[in-house]
């Protein structure tokens, strides 16, 4: 099948949820555990029929040579090796010219000398939630009895290692973590982790849980501020650019050096417009973006609409530009836009200093990393340009 004029001149994403919500752990600021409310009753595993369905579909819908198949949660590994090796039965059935590539996001808790086998075997890269040391990770990530995780996450990390199973960090930067930006950056550097993903946890909670829609409901504790944000930021900034450019590989600190040469962030949250990033729940269910699994955002179903015709659906398109039809006039003039692009519009819920809504809530922050970082961006830039190696502002700083 082919799509003539596909509007998607980017990689088209979905990330899957093979077991919904359904997670081992208790996380205090998981956003995703309360989606069990939308499908109330069932053991929430995405059924034959519907995996063979996306998998098809998701291949088909690609304009690049390439897809990648990101699985997650809830908790990825409850399902069990033989659903996965399913998968790449499937994958393999529709790949025809297309590449396939696989990666899972996992608390680490429940990895095991076969799963590890599994993803060395295949190929497949594997994300691990760690926020840190022990004092910083055991805060939050909990298990379902209350007890702290960390023992178990570093045990499954151990486990890759020894594997050889090439694997990232994905950590969350909530209101404790961020008042730590050394001790968070040592762990890492300690363990060798060379590739850290980390976001910054901005949360509404009310009487209907974590992650409500209401724009007016508070802020939840554990959620990082503006200016803790900045000042994290900036502090890992100057721990990294010393010693480890080209060495560590932090993603939100390639994505600033990205929209500063003027290329593609890889990060969505810094693209100038969203829509290209959709979630799969398990009964075929697709949603705008895994941080709007809400019902005013449900986009339809597999098993009656493709993944093609929902993602280039109106009401998705409507979502993806709104991002930047909907920035108000301090971000229009703002002059670090392009490095930024308004965050993400979940985060959209703050008043400008016109008095407008939508301005990010974690705006100063940002302000205050990308000031920070200017001279040393810019530099990189140029090397980049001149086809040296980025890695030489290092000598600044010496």
């Amino acid at each position: 099948m082919s799509f003539p004029g596909a509007p998607f001149s980017s990689p088209l994403y979905v990330m899957a949820k093979p077991a919904g919500s359904l997670c081992n752990m208790r996380c205090r600021y998981c956003y995703y555990l309360e989606k069990s409310k939308y499908y109330p009753g069932a053991r929430p595993f995405m059924s034959d029929d519907v995996l063979e369905n996306f998998i098809r579909q998701y291949i088909e819908a690609q304009t690049m040579p390439a897809v990648m198949f990101t699985w997650h949660g809830g908790e990825s590994l409850l399902r069990t090796p033989d659903f996965y090796r399913k998968v790449l039965r499937l994958q393999r059935k529709y790949a025809r010219w297309i590449h396939v590539d696989n990666c899972i996001q996992t608390n680490g808790t429940k990895l095991t000398d076969e799963w590890c086998r599994f993803f060395k075997d295949n190929g497949w890269l594997v994300g691990v939630s760690v926020d840190g040391p022990r004092e910083l990770h055991d805060a939050y990530r909990l298990k379902a009895d209350g007890s702290g995780s960390f023992d178990d996450v570093m045990r499954g990390i151990e486990l890759l290692d020894r594997h050889g199973v090439e694997w990232n960090a994905m950590a969350v930067v909530n209101d404790l973590v961020a008042q730590h930006p050394g001790e968070f950056y040592s762990f890492f550097r300690d363990i060798g982790c060379r590739y850290i993903q980390f976001a910054p946890i901005v949360e509404r909670i009310s009487a209907k849980g974590i992650a409500t829609a209401d724009e007016t409901a508070p802020i939840a504790p554990f959620s990082v501020t503006p200016h803790a944000w900045g000042e994290f930021l900036c502090a890992l900034f100057d721990l990294w650019v010393r010693a480890d450019v080209g060495k560590t590989f932090i993603q939100i600190f390639d994505a600033t050096l990205a929209n500063t040469v003027g290329v593609e962030p890889g990060l969505c949250t810094m693209g100038r417009t969203c829509g290209h990033a959709a979630v799969i729940e398990h009964n075929g269910d697709l949603y705008s973006c895994d941080h709007f699994v809400f019902p005013e955002y449900r986009l339809g179903n597999i098993l009656d609409s493709s993944v093609f015709e929902m993602m280039d659906s109106p009401v998705q398109r409507r979502f993806g530009d709104a991002k930047l039809a909907s920035l108000p006039a301090q971000c229009r003039r703002c002059p670090w836009l392009r490095l930024c692009n308004g965050e993400c519009p979940k985060n959209r819920f703050a008043i400008s200093e016109d008095g407008e809504p939508g301005l990010n809530y974690l705006c100063s922050g940002y302000r205050r990393f990308f000031a920070h970082t200017a001279y040393a961006m810019a530099y990189m830039r140029n090397e980049l340009l001149a086809r040296r190696s980025p890695a030489s502002v290092m000598n600044l700083y010496r």
